[in-house]
């Protein structure tokens, strides 16, 4: 007979060094990144506009453009993928056409992410006519995000016991006050996570703003929503691969300055889950 201890100690090894494949190779990158593009970061490089064909000057616009994508995603795709979440965990009954739209927007959030890029370019910008805009880059992120926030917002939803839904019936509250006072308030936490994974993939896509919004070098800010933008992303890529000559220094800093912005708004939804979470009763 085997020694549990034996087996345990053996299971929390695996364990630990599985972490360890994963932690460590992101920790270097992260090293890397910081050690290389720290010299770049300054006041001048974060607010000047890119001069010298984009080997000198900033990233004002790039990290505008940027996190005007990002918030123009997450405006359409939060309240859209929270009603879908909702009828999908509360209204919607289990058969087989429920079971098959489940099945296909979990599907949907593994389609590479180029083809999300064509798409938004066939809809936006030819049929509807936008054009390469804020509005089209935006609403084909936000689609790109919509099966993660249905699909993390679905599970929270599920993941509140069934008996306190039961209980408000039971008082007299009808269905949608169970759900809009008791319901959410109790899942907020995980649909929190995932707003979180959906910024963090709309703020660092490349192959979608190609196609919808990014321009190669706009030394100027937006003026409205049908304006094209530099982004972060785009900018990265072609500073690194397609303008000769220019500095480590400036790609990795480009690279710092995204990475933080993700982490910046990762933090804060963080905060903002962490203080809900304190609240739940359960």
């Amino acid at each position: 007979m085997k020694n549990p201890k034996i087996t345990e100690k053996v299971a929390f090894f695996f364990l630990f060094l599985a972490t360890l494949l994963i932690v460590v190779p992101v920790g270097l990158i992260v090293i890397i990144i910081i050690r290389k593009g720290l010299p770049a970061i300054n006041w001048k490089f974060l607010t000047d506009i890119p001069r010298e064909g984009m080997r000198q000057g900033g990233i004002f616009p790039a990290i505008v453009g940027t996190l005007y994508l990002v918030l123009g995603a997450i405006s359409f795709a939060l309240p859209i993928g929270l009603m879908s979440a909702i009828y999908l965990s509360e209204y919607a009954k289990d058969n087989f056409f429920s079971r098959l739209i489940k099945l296909a927007i979990v599907n949907l959030a593994g389609v590479p992410s180029v083809v999300y890029g064509l798409f938004g370019l066939a809809l936006f910008v030819v049929f509807f006519k936008f054009g390469a805009s804020i509005l089209s880059g935006s609403l084909t992120l936000g689609i790109m995000i919509l099966p993660i926030i249905i699909t993390a917002s679905r599970e929270a939803l599920e993941s509140v016991p069934y008996h306190f839904r039961e209980v408000s019936w039971s008082l007299g509250a009808s269905k949608w006050q169970t759900i809009r006072y008791l319901v959410l308030p109790n899942a907020i936490s995980g649909i929190l996570t995932g707003i979180i994974l959906g910024l963090g993939r709309a703020a660092g896509e490349t192959a979608p703003i190609l196609f919808t919004v990014a321009a190669f070098y706009l030394p100027q800010l937006p003026k409205s929503i049908f304006d094209q933008v530099m982004a972060l992303p785009y900018h990265l890529y072609v500073i690194s691969t397609q303008v000769p000559n220019v500095e480590e220094k400036l790609r990795y800093g480009t690279a710092l300055v995204l990475l933080m912005i993700v982490l910046f708004m990762n933090l804060v939804a963080i905060i903002i889950r962490y203080k809900f979470r304190k609240k739940k009763k359960w």
